[in-house]
């Protein structure tokens, strides 16, 4: 035979799952809502309903004491079953439902009642109030009983107060009232119950789908399996309370930021130290996708508020993707600029040919050296004024095409920029992106043409460009710097409306600004500042002179480039 189970014993207790707990304590909360709601509004009604039986008596009375023709027969008539005044309060009582309509004189005789035994007799509560011309309203008890009463003057001709008018309500139908309403108030009660139990199942349930109906054990395990995810992931998370105390490091966060577990409960100032990645942390710096620069690690961080006035801020390691995405911008520049040439080298070529199968052999190399001449002219100007490599190799290219669309690229005589840039790259993609658009602006246009300005104010670069293009009305000075915002249609292969806001995103990074106004002349003229761009002015020594390591000093800018921590890409 097999073994009998144990019975199992009933288990009184509060419930294990989320589920049952919030369903229960929300039931809990909407019975005792509608039991209290009940309750308070169960205290005032029965006054309520006194006071409108005693206002509904005042008013019967007070209608029956302005008919002129009662105070008549008052005076002109002894009180009697079949007199006048008790034929018509008996017909007043009857139409307004009263319990009773006594009419009494100055003595308080009783001119008419309900049982005709009454009259003549003296009234059963104290008339004195209403003989003396006030209004009273009560509950009192009298020959018919308790009854919610009113008492009024009654007065003749010249106003005279010459009796009182009585009227009473039947107090067993006020509380007959009151009876009657509490089946509908409980029957709210038990409706508003129900709904609150039906909002309160269907709230559990959505906390069961959410919770996957774990227990609260089961989201304490949770919680500690979240810890050493935390800690395992390869993105660097980092926590802080609404004090600015750092709360959280993971371990790829200490690894990037070069901080150890000792940070954990320091003001972020006080962790990490000054700097723009401390600014980003905390906040001071907003955006999406913020790079920025910690050690030699460019770093991409995304900060988000938490309801507890903290917040939490990701950080991705982003330092190969930098160089591949400079190296590839750099690339995509060097393509267009060759395919420029590419296309006027072969019209040169046409042409060169053409002389030659024509025999002017000395048309063909004054040709050749007015070619070569101008393209030299060109290059000599461009790197005597600017002596960054990347810049200058950018506009040289840029001339090329502008010539090949038409437009005539200049560069002002007041350019002067030296080879000092922190970040030449970004500087390129700057610049890249403003001649790009005024060539877009004038392309196509009767003498057209687009002035490029650099120029250093000790540590501060300035670029100006300008075009004789139709110019941007006030308006939409600050819309095109919109992201997304844009004229132009966009290509098939990308969208536009990100290059004028990532030219200014990438000057307030800096701490500087963009801006565009009219030029001289008509057109748009476009100013970037940005403070900090170059390096200091080396200090050379009279032995020094003349010595610099060229290979040094490019390593030394690289670096000091990586390490501000703007992408082209960014910029763009």
């Amino acid at each position: 035979m097999r073994p009998t189970p144990p019975a199992r014993r009933l288990r009184f207790g509060m419930p294990r799952r989320v589920f049952s707990q919030v369903l229960l304590m929300q039931i809990v909360i909407a019975a005792g809502v509608a039991v209290l709601a009940t309750g308070l509004f169960l205290a005032p009604l029965s006054a309520q309903l006194d006071d409108q039986a005693m206002r509904r008596a005042l008013a019967i009375a007070q209608t029956t004491a302005v008919q002129p023709q009662i105070a008549e027969d008052l005076r002109s008539t002894s009180p009697s079953t079949a007199g006048p005044v008790q034929t018509e309060a008996e017909r007043i009582r009857k139409a307004s439902d009263a319990e009773y309509v006594v009419v009494m004189d100055t003595r308080g005789i009783r001119w008419s009642h309900t049982d005709p035994k009454e009259i003549g007799r003296q009234v059963s509560t104290d008339p004195r109030k209403a003989l003396e011309g006030r209004d009273v309203m009560e509950i009192d008890t009298g020959t018919l009983g308790r009854s919610a009463r009113g008492k009024v003057p009654l007065r003749d001709a010249d106003d005279r107060i010459i009796g009182a008018v009585s009227v009473g309500i039947r107090y067993d139908s006020v509380r007959a009232r009151l009876i009657d309403a509490i089946p509908g108030l409980f029957a709210y009660a038990g409706g508003a119950m129900a709904v609150g139990a039906l909002a309160a199942y269907l709230i559990s349930r959505r906390v069961q789908r959410q919770t996957r109906d774990l227990a609260f054990s089961d989201i304490a395990a949770l919680l500690a399996e979240r810890e050493a995810m935390l800690h395992g992931i390869r993105e660097g998370v980092v926590a802080l309370d609404r004090g600015g105390h750092v709360r959280l490091l993971n371990d790829e966060a200490q690894r990037l930021l070069g901080v150890g577990a000792e940070a954990i409960g320091q003001p972020l100032d006080d962790a990490l130290g000054s700097g723009r990645t401390t600014d980003v942390l905390a906040g001071r710096v907003t955006g999406t996708d913020l790079l920025t620069v910690r050690g030699q690690r460019v770093l991409v961080a995304n900060r988000m508020p938490t309801d507890d006035g903290g917040a939490v801020a990701t950080l991705r390691d982003r330092t190969e993707l930098e160089q591949l995405g400079r190296e590839l911008d750099s690339t995509r520049g060097l393509i267009d600029a060759l395919r420029a040439q590419d296309h006027e080298h072969a019209n040169r070529m046409h042409t060169l040919l053409g002389l030659l199968e024509l025999e002017m052999y000395d048309d063909a190399v004054e040709f050749v050296g007015e070619v070569v001449g101008d393209h030299r002219v060109t290059a000599e100007q461009v790197t005597e004024k600017i002596h960054d490599p990347l810049l200058a190799a950018l506009l040289v290219g840029k001339a090329t095409v502008a010539a090949e669309r038409g437009v005539a690229l200049w560069v002002s005589d007041r350019t002067m920029l030296p080879d000092r840039l922190v970040d030449p790259r970004g500087l390129v993609t700057v610049v890249g992106n403003l001649v790009d658009n005024a060539l877009d602006a004038v392309a196509g246009t009767p003498h057209a043409r687009v002035e490029v300005e650099l120029r250093s104010v000790e540590r501060t670069a300035v670029l100006r460009v300008q075009d004789t293009g139709p110019g941007i009305p006030a308006e939409r000075r600050e819309l095109i710097f919109t992201d997304g915002w844009s004229t132009k249609k966009p290509p098939a292969h990308g969208k536009r409306g990100i290059g004028l806001s990532l030219v200014r995103r990438f000057a307030e990074r800096q701490g500087g600004s963009a801006e565009v106004a009219d030029a001289e002349g008509g057109g748009a003229e476009f100013t970037v500042v940005l403070p900090e761009a170059l390096t200091e002015a080396p200090a050379q020594t009279p032995g020094d002179a003349g010595h610099a390591d060229p290979a040094r000093v490019a390593v030394e800018s690289t670096e000091e480039a990586r390490e501000n921590g703007y992408s082209e890409e960014e910029s763009r």
